[in-house]
């Protein structure tokens, strides 16, 4: 039976924790609200011109959930339209969950990222046709450098029927290495299914238990289920590509059975959000701290960059950089489930796009909601200037300063404030300028440039005049 998709609108939710520079919440900073008023508008036409059965999305601010709204039907037949709390099958955005749970065995000293795969599963073997290159490790599961292929032999997406641990345990046998690790980028669901297994042998409990205990109870995603079935209450069907007339028709439920840890959570876009928001507490105590500050920068550090330098992969997410923008995420496909998370680090802004429609591309929707919202949350949240004064004393450094016969002139000035070093021969003076923070008499650290974080000091004369400036290990002589 087919199904033609009628378009329904429903149920906002706006939480207005965040809040503008100006003070007020920040989904209600009028630009921020206008802003969010054409993105609702775009999606929702979006969504009507692509007959989409379903499609729900929201928009995180550091904490706080700014915007989220469910669009057409989890189940067009029994009219049970999309809210933000249903749930999809999210896909490969599952490998995020993997990969949370390793980095929480690797900081309690439970495993290291470059030891061997086979220190954790001895008993694991797969035909290794690359014997020369480096030894399959964690980081490269982690990072899809193994070598390995993308699944098993087991036809995966053609067959609804789990694959079970014993039969793809026969089949891991006769798998063969693609690639040398660390060779090239090889997507690869089975490194994945791999990474669930040293889960369970390392922490000593099931795969799907361990992500339960110690991810989403500690971040409150309740809804979220490990490994949902077909019956699981809430879940959004899944539906074909659109036929000629615009109808889809529901897809069987697949059930990834061993290779769930590489695809199988379901979730929402309400508990999603409460995953994006651990990754703004990188910096600040505050929230559920399942991973420390540092691991969160840690798994979106570049691990492995493309040619072209705008996309690579962290651990366990994937990176990508658009219109100067750095997002990290994690997209997703099930037949007929499309899914992506994404979040910027340097504004805060993150997005949850999830559709049980085939051959819909959550991109383009994420893509909106940066190129429109990205720079309007910049500016609603950047803290106006304050007029600073400095310290009269400051003012007996001011000065041209010569250095060694190879380095041009150096000018101590103070700009707004700020006692500061500029290098007028620059190409670049104002990029290259170094603000002097006070540490002691006569003593300043360098905030930027090329000598970030070392010492600055000032040396005076008999007379008790400024005379020299030691800056790192170059000394300049006062003019």
């Amino acid at each position: 039976m087919t199904y033609r998709i009628v378009l329904a609108l429903v149920f906002v939710l706006v939480v207005v924790g965040s809040r503008s520079a100006g003070g007020e919440p920040l989904a209600q900073q009028p630009e921020v609200a206008a802003a969010l008023q054409v993105l609702d508008a775009w999606v929702g036409a979006a969504v009507a011109s692509r007959a989409v059965s379903g499609l729900a999305i929201g928009i995180v601010h550091d904490q706080d959930v700014l915007w989220a709204k469910g669009y057409g039907f989890a189940d067009v037949e029994r009219k049970v339209t999309v809210t933000p709390a249903t749930m999809f099958r999210i896909a490969s955005i599952s490998k995020t969950f993997t990969a949370t749970a390793i980095m929480q065995l690797r900081d309690a000293g439970k495993l290291k990222l470059d030891e061997p795969l086979t220190t954790y599963l001895p008993s694991f073997a797969f035909k290794n046709a690359h014997p020369d290159g480096p030894t399959i490790t964690i980081r490269h599961l982690l990072t899809h450098t193994s070598g390995l292929p993308r699944e098993l032999a087991e036809p995966l997406w053609n067959d609804p029927k789990a694959l079970t641990r014993d039969e793809a345990l026969r089949l891991l046998g006769q798998a063969e290495s693609i690639f040398a690790a660390e060779r090239e980028f090889k997507y690869s669901n089975l490194g994945f299914a791999i990474l669930g297994e040293v889960v369970a042998a390392v922490s000593g409990e099931p795969y799907a238990q361990y992500v339960e205990s110690h991810i989403l109870k500690p971040l409150g995603m309740a809804a979220t289920r490990v490994t949902p079935r077909a019956d699981t209450p809430g879940l959004a069907t899944a539906y074909t590509l659109r036929g000629p007339d615009n109808s889809r028709a529901p897809i069987e439920f697949v059930d990834l059975g061993w290779f769930g840890p590489a695809g199988g959570l379901a979730s929402s876009v309400d508990d999603l959000a409460k995953f994006i928001a651990l990754q703004f507490r990188d910096r600040a105590v505050g929230g559920p701290q399942i991973l420390k500050g540092s691991t969160l920068r840690e798994m979106r550090r570049p691990q492995w960059l493309r040619p072209d330098w705008q996309t690579g992969q962290g651990l366990g997410f994937a990176l990508r950089r658009a219109e100067g923008i750095l997002r990290v995420g994690h997209g997703g496909f099930l037949p007929g489930q499309s899914t992506l998370i994404s979040f910027a680090p340097a504004s805060k802004l993150g997005v949850v796009v999830l559709t049980n429609a085939a051959g819909v591309s959550p991109s383009r929707f994420v893509d909106q909601v940066y190129s429109t919202l990205n720079p309007v949350i910049v500016r609603a949240t950047a803290t106006p200037p304050t007029p600073a004064t400095a310290p009269p004393a400051w003012h007996t450094y001011v000065g041209t300063y010569a250095g060694p016969r190879w380095l041009e002139d150096l000018e101590i000035m103070i700009l707004n404030g700020q006692l500061t070093m500029v290098s007028p021969g620059s190409d670049t003076p104002w990029s290259d300028r170094v603000v002097l923070r006070p540490v002691g008499a006569d003593l300043f650290r360098m905030q930027g440039g090329w000598a970030a974080g070392e010492l600055a000091r000032f040396e005076l004369d008999a007379q008790g005049r400024v005379a020299r400036l030691v800056a790192g290990n170059i000394h300049w002589t006062r003019k």
